[in-house]
């Protein structure tokens, strides 16, 4: 095994299982836990591993509404405008992108009233020229990842 196949194989054992330990991380890949543990080190290092969450089901906990929000944002607001949802609790992904809007953002509710709140309160900023949101009505796929290809 490569070290290049051994990160890939580490990656997918992480995302097979992100609480294994070392040990059982190292018997899976047939390697030392040293191995594993400088390895794991630098994807960290390197940015491509950032951090260790679990799978929160958030419809479980009560926040059934799920709306991807369209922005179109005036040019030059477009960063202050992206931090802003980044840093709302309830914006789970925010991405810059081209088209017809420049930015969407998809944001987990406990209710339409919540929703409906949240838009008109973004609605308030002056750099936000238009919006269209779409109320999800059933999730076919959400938050999956996929395994690394090994070489």
């Amino acid at each position: 095994m490569t070290y290049e196949n051994l990160d890939r194989e580490l990656v997918n054992a992480l995302l097979g299982d992100g609480r294994a330990s070392l040990r059982s991380l190292g018997e899976d890949l047939d390697v030392s836990v040293t191995t594993v543990s400088n390895h794991l080190s630098d994807l960290e290092d390197d940015g491509i591993i950032n951090g260790y969450t679990p799978k929160v089901d958030y419809g479980a906990l009560g926040y059934d509404v799920t709306a991807i929000i369209q922005l179109k944002v005036e040019g030059s607001s477009l960063p202050d405008v992206t931090e802003s949802l980044r840093n709302h609790k309830q914006m789970v992904s925010v991405y810059e992108v081209t088209g017809d809007y420049d930015i969407i953002a998809i944001g987990k509710f406990s209710d339409t009233d919540g929703m409906n709140a949240q838009i008109k309160e973004l609605l308030t900023d002056p750099e936000i020229k238009e919006s269209n949101t779409s109320v999800v009505l059933n999730t076919a796929s959400e938050n999956e990842q996929f395994d690394l290809d090994l070489e």
